[in-house]
């Protein structure tokens, strides 16, 4: 089995002024003259880590990785309450990415990063194909409405008890009503205890949503610390009652964009909360894009898809 590559340290991090005050924390690993890579990572919300790091060869990449508004050492934090989430959307994000690109003085770079980070990585690139040479995707998604749906109220077929308790914990929500705004309006409720309540039902149902997979941590979400769990509730809940801000299959639409980016998709079949299906469309539409189904993954992924990833990764390094 392919071994990641050993852990490294940042050489630069830093604190990028963004505007709105917001302060945007980066950081930049391996080799000062290798090629250029940025992690964006998911959630949203969820802060870049250190694992991310270990899939590139240090001696050939210039890794860059950053933590997106509201959370990580971001600031100010979504989990303080007087944080204001106008000035966070993915308009916001891609603003930043560019601005972080033109203050490292990057002229192109390979994109990498799944769940969220995918949908940033693919609204970035499409917006700017000029600036990404190739782009590495593990769990696909475009964090459509229709996907989101899927994640908070479809899914819900397969645990129907838990989905009831998620449920419950949005009173006077109906079976088809608007489950995740009525969770970000609990998480802007000026009761802490509210929030925190709001908070442990959210990262309940989606530690539920993976429960099934064989590998991975057990409570991947509810066992973050809970600065960070709230940051990423509401984050999380934010975004996807706002649809994200982006028109409905804007990015499978447009995915002709991508022409003459590579890319590698990577997806486990046993993605609950994102089935295959996102990943496919995409596949078909993007011409220069290979899709992979790992049939015993899901989305706390697994040996195989790290293997794929670092063997993607190490394939673009020369190029």
């Amino acid at each position: 089995m392919t071994q990641p590559h050993a852990p490294i340290e940042p050489y630069d991090t830093g604190m990028l002024d963004v505007g709105d005050g917001n302060l945007v924390y980066w950081e930049v690993c391996g080799n000062p003259e290798g090629k250029p890579a940025l992690v964006v990572h998911g959630g949203p919300g969820s802060g870049c880590g250190t694992g991310a790091r270990r899939n590139f060869d240090p001696d050939r990449y210039r890794v860059v990785l950053f933590d997106q508004r509201g959370c990580g050492r971001s600031t100010p934090h979504a989990s303080d309450p007087a944080t204001d989430m106008r000035h966070n959307t993915t308009g916001h994000l891609l603003a930043d990415m560019e601005r972080l690109r033109g203050h490292l003085g990057i002229d192109r770079w390979l994109l990498f990063g799944g769940s969220w980070g995918s949908t940033l990585i693919l609204a970035y690139a499409e917006r700017h194909p000029e600036r990404v040479s190739e782009i590495v995707i593990p769990h696909v998604t475009t964090t459509r409405r229709s996907e989101t749906d899927w994640l908070y109220r479809g899914v819900g077929r397969f645990f129907p008890e838990a989905w009831e308790r998620f449920l419950a914990g949005a009173p006077g929500v109906g079976r088809d009503g608007d489950i995740v705004g009525a969770y970000a309006r609990l998480m802007a409720d000026p009761d802490p205890a509210v929030r925190e309540r709001a908070t442990a039902d959210w990262c309940a149902w989606e530690d539920t949503v993976l429960s099934l997979e064989p590998y991975g941590a057990a409570h991947p979400y509810g066992d973050r610390p809970s600065k960070d769990k709230v940051a990423l509730v509401r984050i999380c809940s934010h975004y996807f009652s706002h649809g994200v801000w982006l028109e409905e299959g804007v990015l499978l639409r447009d995915a002709g964009r991508l022409a003459g980016i590579p890319g590698v998709l990577l997806h486990g079949r046993q993605d609950m909360g994102g089935p295959p299906h996102t990943a496919w469309e995409l596949a078909r539409a993007w011409p220069d894009a290979h899709l992979t189904v790992l049939p015993d993954t899901g989305h706390k992924g697994s040996e195989a898809m790290r293997a794929e990833v670092i063997g993607a990764l190490d394939r673009f390094a020369g190029k």
